[in-house]
């Protein structure tokens, strides 16, 4: 099944937040709700806002798209001048209403609402002990957690509440929250997964990319630092640094897939740095062909880095159906190649009698990869050479990415010529992990490839403590009695 954003990888997104203090008295729900449509693309199963007015917490969560959950009524109903939002793919616990965040608990400073994009590594240890505490769980997500281990925490004010936390969390996260009627953004000491600061006319934001900026008059100010706590009140902003600085390890597969092309990170753009990406990898991996297409959306900014370098026309191939999304059924194989044609439809007068490069962005599992090209083998293209513009996926990843699991990765049990074989391609060529840093631009200390080299930035979990059902798994045994 081709990812929603397109790619024949077949990644899945982690989750998009979203915070809004407004200082001059307006209600802050509906820029958030235009930051959430602009983060769509990292999560399609959930969405929700939660709204504070200095007195009650007001809060709409449903399963679905923004668009599908939020109308203007309800957006005008969210009243408040701080609000925080969120869009989720489930990483860890099913995908359900009771895991939709943001998730909102009691504590001393009034109710607590945030919004979480990562996975803790410890989540089910943190969760033991707050049961332990007397805590109650509604939900099997490790946001949760991470809400009530705030509210409850031996703390004087919410700063220290969440800075505290901070100091017990392991993993990946950052988190945008209202507590105690201030907006509060932090984030992991290693900075694995992103959030960017704007403001606006009368306004601050917080975001996991500065594409959620552009529609709400903010402009991007700077990031939240690895390791940093930044609070939002009528004094305007201020930033604390919580966790002493290890090793920053941003996740680079957001520069691979996971952001939108228009957003910047580390002030790289994105698109930028993808279209680098192609122009090494026709530079390691060039192939005599005819034309140069993309598997959309993901493999366009590398497919035009790939042209441009490698003096070939780039083409529009494959066509995407944009109104199929990810509740499409596919029990059996002949409805799985259905769903890929429903998704990608060739363009025939391109392709038909003509070598082709096809660009995606990665392989995870191969199944689609094959299916592509099986694709343009039936529409008529005399080669098909498959070009990916990230190195090779060997290793899980635990950091809020839904790869777990290793044995499901092609990469981690087969060479590229096997894989070659596997997709039925002509060749197949990957971007070098030495050309992957040249491209983005950051130093490779900067970055996490634990995915690509199998050296992660935090201790390395096991599937009971990081995987996706790691709390379902928990929750579904009574405090106290070992499973079978």
């Amino acid at each position: 099944m081709v990812s929603a954003t397109g790619g024949a990888g077949v990644w899945k997104e982690e989750c998009g937040v979203s915070g809004v203090l407004c200082t001059d008295g307006h209600a802050a729900a509906p820029l958030v709700h235009v930051a959430l449509y602009a983060l769509q693309h990292r999560g399609q199963e959930s969405a929700g806002i939660a709204a504070f007015d200095g007195t009650v917490m007001r809060h709409h969560r449903g399963m679905g798209l923004v668009s599908q959950i939020f109308d203007e009524g309800r957006v005008a109903s969210l009243a408040g001048p701080a609000a925080v939002g969120h869009v989720r793919y489930a990483t860890m616990g099913s995908a359900r209403i009771e895991n939709a965040q943001p998730f909102i608990v009691p504590s001393p400073w009034g109710p607590v609402a945030i919004s979480h994009n990562g996975n803790l590594i410890n989540a089910p240890a943190l969760r033991r002990e707050l049961e332990a505490q007397g805590v109650g769980f509604g939900a099997t997500t490790d946001s949760e957690v991470i809400a009530h281990l705030i509210a409850r925490a031996p703390s004087s004010t919410p700063e220290e509440a969440v800075a505290w936390c901070m100091h017990r969390l392991e993993g990946a996260y950052t988190v945008a929250a209202l507590v105690g009627g201030r907006l509060i953004g932090f984030r992991d000491a290693n900075g694995i997964r992103p959030m960017a600061v704007g403001r606006g006319p009368g306004f601050w934001a917080i975001a996991s990319e500065t594409c959620a900026f552009d529609h709400t008059g903010a402009q991007a100010v700077c990031d939240v630092e690895p390791g940093e706590l930044v609070v939002f009140d009528g004094g305007g902003m201020h930033r604390r640094q919580v966790l002493a600085l290890d090793r920053c390890a941003h996740c680079v597969f957001e520069y691979i897939y996971f952001a939108r092309p228009d957003s910047v990170m580390r002030d790289r753009n994105v698109h930028q740095a993808r279209r680098r990406m192609g122009r090494v990898l026709a530079r390691e991996h060039p192939s005599r062909a005819d034309i140069v297409i993309a598997v959309p959306d993901s493999g366009t900014s590398a497919a035009m880095g790939y042209a441009e370098r490698a003096g070939l026309p780039f083409e529009v191939g494959l066509i995407k159906n944009r109104y199929i999304g990810r509740t499409f059924i596919q029990p059996d194989q002949a409805s799985r190649d259905f769903g890929v044609r429903l998704k990608l439809n060739p363009n025939i007068d391109v392709i038909a009698g003509r070598r082709v490069v096809l660009v995606d962005d990665s392989i995870v599992r191969g199944t689609t990869s094959g299916r592509i090209v099986g694709l343009l083998r039936s529409t008529g293209a005399r080669e098909v050479h498959v070009r990916i513009s990230s190195p090779m996926i060997r290793h899980a990843c635990y950091y809020g990415i839904d790869t777990s699991t290793r044995g499901e990765l092609v990469a981690s049990r087969l060479e590229v010529e096997d894989i070659r074989r596997f997709i039925g391609a002509d060749s197949l060529g990957y971007l070098s992990q030495a050309g992957l840093v040249e491209a983005v631009a950051l130093p490779q200390e900067a970055l996490c490839m634990a995915c690509l080299d199998g050296r992660y930035p935090t201790r390395v979990p096991t599937e009971a403590e990081a995987g996706r059902t790691a709390l379902d798994e928990l929750a579904a045994v009574p405090m106290g009695i070992s499973p079978p």
